[in-house]
């Protein structure tokens, strides 16, 4: 027989075998449409900023949603000429959470090395090739001694 609680918002049901074999009547239940946080965008109405909007990808709630929610509400409220330029402490203060969860907020910095040396790697042949050549154009005495094979 399957058994029901209810935990605050979400109703948790469990079911045995003899439940599942036979035919579910589970009833789903609607969004609500009141929801002031439902499909309205990272910024309410009202002005004030939708923590749960998706856009915020979980930034809002991970373990520097606090350093976040400090530093994104004052750029959003900030008034001076260049905006957000009086937030320099939550941004600086974000930030160094973000660098204690490495595996969650990966830095791009971290990937530009990565991807500076297979660039450095890829253009250090064709410099090296590029590099006799201005030689070989400045040496007009014999033209014709490097030639290549198919010429």
């Amino acid at each position: 027989m399957s058994s029901v609680r209810q935990e605050g918002k979400d109703k948790i049901i469990f079911v045995t075998k003899e439940d599942h074999e036979a035919p579910s009547n589970a009833e789903l239940v609607e969004e609500d449409p009141n929801d002031p946080y439902e499909e309205q965008g990272l910024i309410l109405p009202s002005g004030d900023i939708n923590w749960n909007c998706p856009c915020l990808g979980g930034m809002a709630s991970g373990p520097c949603g606090t350093e976040f929610k400090d530093a994104f509400s004052c750029f959003h409220y900030s008034k001076e000429e260049i905006k957000g330029s009086d937030c320099m402490e939550q941004f600086t203060a974000m930030q160094q959470c973000l660098q204690l969860y490495p595996e969650l907020y990966p830095q791009e910095d971290e990937a530009s090395p990565k991807q500076s040396s297979k660039d450095s790697a890829a253009e250090g042949p064709s410099a090296a090739n590029s590099s006799p050549a201005p030689e070989q154009d400045s040496d007009t005495s014999d033209p014709n001694t490097e030639s290549s094979p198919g010429s």
